[in-house]
């Protein structure tokens, strides 16, 4: 047992490291840690590697996202004040105008991210990819901008990805996302906190 569990880490050190990035992640962002960024940004590098391997090609695509848009969230946690009375970005609501465009924004995506899969890969899952990939570029920009319905977001996202990652194998990844759906509720409630304060 003990042997079968070393051979399994051994063939998926690369994963495994990613997981343990990934869950540094998420702590510091519901801490609303500005290291959250640099270590998501080690994170989306690995998983860059693990997601083409697993061909799930919209999820390896996102994690080039993700290294972008980490650099920017780094910088807008840091000089994106929205207020004059603090020196860090505040956590905030969105506005129906802003929920209607980032919706519509999320439409476009996930058709342009399907008809890529769909046409151009040899994905097995192309709808569902396209969708988790199309609600995360969306729920990862509201994160760097601090609005607090990203997390809402990342319940589906997270719940959804849990289920594709368990028809594909991919088993430390698979306890990186039910941590993250659980960790997603509790940084909604933590966040909500800190809203009320404001």
């Amino acid at each position: 047992m003990l042997h079968d569990i070393y051979i399994w880490l051994y063939n998926h050190y690369i994963e495994v490291i990613g997981t343990l990035f990934g869950l540094l992640y998420i702590f510091f962002s519901i801490k609303q840690n500005v290291w959250c960024w640099p270590v998501g940004l080690v994170s989306s590098i690995i998983y860059v590697v693990v997601f083409f391997s697993s061909k799930f090609y919209a999820d390896m695509g996102l994690q080039f996202y993700y290294v972008f848009i980490s650099i920017y969230g780094w910088y807008n946690w840091i000089y994106g004040v929205n207020t004059k009375h603090t020196k860090t970005l505040e956590v905030t609501n969105s506005s129906l105008k802003l929920g209607l465009i980032l919706f519509v924004i999320n439409a476009i995506l996930f058709v342009f991210i399907s008809i890529i899969l769909v046409n151009f890969t040899d994905s097995e899952i192309p709808y569902w990819d396209a969708f988790t990939t199309a609600a995360s570029i969306i729920a990862t920009w509201m994160l760097a901008k601090k609005k607090i319905e990203h997390w809402i977001i990342w319940i589906i996202v997270d719940a959804v990805s849990l289920g594709l990652y368990i028809y594909k194998g991919l088993y430390a990844t698979v306890v990186l996302f039910a941590v993250y759906t659980v960790l997603a509720f509790i940084g909604y409630l933590e966040w909500k906190k800190s809203l009320k304060k404001t």
